[in-house]
């Protein structure tokens, strides 16, 4: 890995900037592609914008930049597209600064000894060439003092290609059609790659793929990614149908594995919707999230009970002299655990009156019938 480092001015890398859909974003004359497949979409804030060219007009130094060599007469910005992209929104107007005596600033409107100080302004850039392991490796390595680069971000980086980039149009963008569809199914933030995660993680499962690392591998030269988009319909299409009244315990639920394991079957949606009020009212279900994967599969380990306190098991213990009611044979306090001799299905409840104490085998063996 050749690492060299280069004083570039602004003026030079706001010449030919271009941030448009179709084209990219590029600079330096446009041979700089400063969101190349791999780099995270824009987080910074107006404040964090602005905060990078107060330090530009004071003469303060910015961090290091690294930009890869694609070839003789071409780059990718490995780390700093938040700065480079706040410097050249500035100077194409896409934001202000605000100065306590002078006001709203916009560059148009900086004295010419400050437009020729931003100009001037000289940047640290690394350039760096190698493998495209070794600047993946390399990029690791510079985003761990900042904003560290998510794994599904490195995933993008490692397989780019049009399957990455269609997938990324459908699930990490702000407003994304994901979003539109299922902001209130998913977890996290679509611009941060959380849906791209989650629905390559379903899918890779659903083909019977451990990693979802060898799956995008399989998939990396997909001129689209049709079949992702489509499957992801498919399951909310299916959870939207399946379960007709919306409560906040849906989000973030496992719904790929659930449509894989249930979605061929056909459920009275109605009764589904009055057993789940049912079990959303009982106060022994502690995890109301797991109620939706009971009613379908039946399976009390997808529930999550009321459990005893230690005045109710200590009393139970008490009550039983250590001696466990199935085996009859003695234990300590801490060799045992508390079970619900009438248990849940039944009517029974997290009471003293309900409990007792098994030793860790018979509870084991009770646990499994």
């Amino acid at each position: 890995m050749k690492v060299e480092p280069v004083s570039i001015k602004i003026s030079d890398i706001v010449d030919g900037y271009v941030n448009d859909p179709e084209i990219g974003v590029r600079g330096f004359g446009g041979k700089l592609d400063i969101r190349p497949p791999y780099q995270r979409e824009f987080r910074y804030d107006v404040k964090q914008q602005q905060a990078v060219i107060n330090t530009i007009l004071k003469g303060f130094p910015l961090n290091i930049m690294y930009w890869s060599e694609v070839n003789e007469d071409s780059y990718e910005m490995i780390d700093g597209q938040q700065r480079t992209l706040s410097i050249c929104e500035f100077f194409t107007h896409g934001f202000n600064i605000e100065d306590k005596d002078r006001g709203t600033l916009y560059f148009s409107t900086l004295t010419s000894d400050e437009k020729r100080k931003f100009l001037d302004y000289e940047l640290t850039v690394y350039f760096c060439s190698g493998t495209d392991k070794e600047k993946l490796d390399w990029f690791r390595v510079i985003n761990i003092a900042g904003e560290k680069l998510l794994d599904q971000e490195l995933l993008n980086a490692v397989y780019v290609g049009p399957f990455v980039t269609d997938a990324r149009r459908h699930f990490s963008k702000d407003g994304c059609p994901a979003y539109k569809m299922a902001n209130d199914l998913l977890n996290g933030v679509a611009k941060e790659q959380a849906y791209l995660s989650t629905i390559l993680k379903w899918c890779a499962r659903h083909d019977g793929i451990t990693k979802v690392d060898d799956y995008m591998a399989q998939h990396q030269f997909d001129p689209n990614a049709n079949k992702l988009w489509a499957y992801f319909v498919s399951i909310i299409t299916w959870v939207r149908s399946t379960f007709t009244k919306y409560r906040k315990e849906m989000k973030g639920l496992d719904w790929g594995e659930m449509f894989d394991k249930f979605g061929d079957v056909t459920y009275d949606t109605d009764a589904l919707e009055r057993q789940i009020h049912d079990l959303m009212e009982d106060d022994e279900i502690m995890k109301k999230s797991g109620i939706y994967r009971y009613v379908l599969s039946g399976e009390l380990r997808d529930l999550s009970f009321r459990t005893f306190d230690k005045k109710q098991k200590r009393e139970a213990y008490e009550r039983q002299q250590g001696i466990c009611p199935h085996c009859g044979k003695h234990f300590e306090l801490d060799e045992m655990e508390a079970d619900h001799i009438t248990p849940w299905k039944e009517g029974g409840t997290t009471v003293a009156e309900n409990c007792q104490m098994l030793c860790r085998n018979c509870n084991r063996i009770k646990g499994a019938k």
